[in-house]
């Protein structure tokens, strides 16, 4: 009854003051570096990377890990962002000489080595694990993973080296851009 009818009168958005803001903010035009690439494969995983002084394996997070195949250089990078920060947890190409093992027996799950991954601020190898939904999943990750392995070493010779650094250290800066924009949206609730 009386909370119903108190509702009615209250008069709607226009009621409570209004504040006008300090500072206006114009719309920028960004870029994640991924406008010049099609998505070859999707598929939601969890992703960890050993840390060798601790001597475990450490979460990097959860995500879409993506293939992803620039348009013009056909070069194909593996690229997975954590859902809701979308923060880079891994940024490499998928390179001849690297191949993914079993981890710990588990039938959805692999360990690979990468020489050099652009997630963090500097350039470093690491040493990845990723856990996939299901056994079928993980099959088609393997599946993708070689594949595209196969079509960077068949374009190898015709990509010179300073252009994958060059390709890198752009995603590497738009990644930053992108986390600098994502860490501002606070994002990380730290619940005690």
């Amino acid at each position: 009854g009386g909370a119903a009818a108190a509702a009615k009168t209250d008069g709607g958005d226009d009621a409570g003051p209004h504040f006008e803001p300090v500072v206006q903010l114009k719309e920028v035009e960004t870029s994640n570096a991924e406008e010049n690439e099609e998505v070859l494969y999707k598929q939601r995983a969890k992703l960890f990377r050993f840390d060798f002084d601790a001597k475990e394996w450490k979460e990097r997070g959860t995500g879409n890990v993506r293939f992803m195949k620039h348009k013009e250089t056909g070069k194909i990078r593996l690229l997975m962002r954590r859902e809701k920060t979308l923060k880079v947890c891994a940024n490499h190409f998928v390179i001849g000489g690297m191949h993914l093992e079993a981890n710990a027996g588990s039938d959805r799950s692999w360990v690979w080595s990468c020489p050099v991954d652009f997630a963090d601020d500097k350039p470093q190898k690491e040493l990845f694990a990723i856990r996939l939904r299901n056994s079928e999943d993980a099959a088609a990750f393997k599946a993708e993973f070689e594949k595209c392995v196969a079509a960077n070493e068949a374009i190898k010779g015709n990509t010179p080296k300073k252009a994958d650094a060059d390709a890198g250290a752009a995603a590497t800066d738009a990644a930053k851009a992108d986390d600098a924009k994502a860490d501002d949206g606070g994002d990380d609730k730290k619940d005690g």
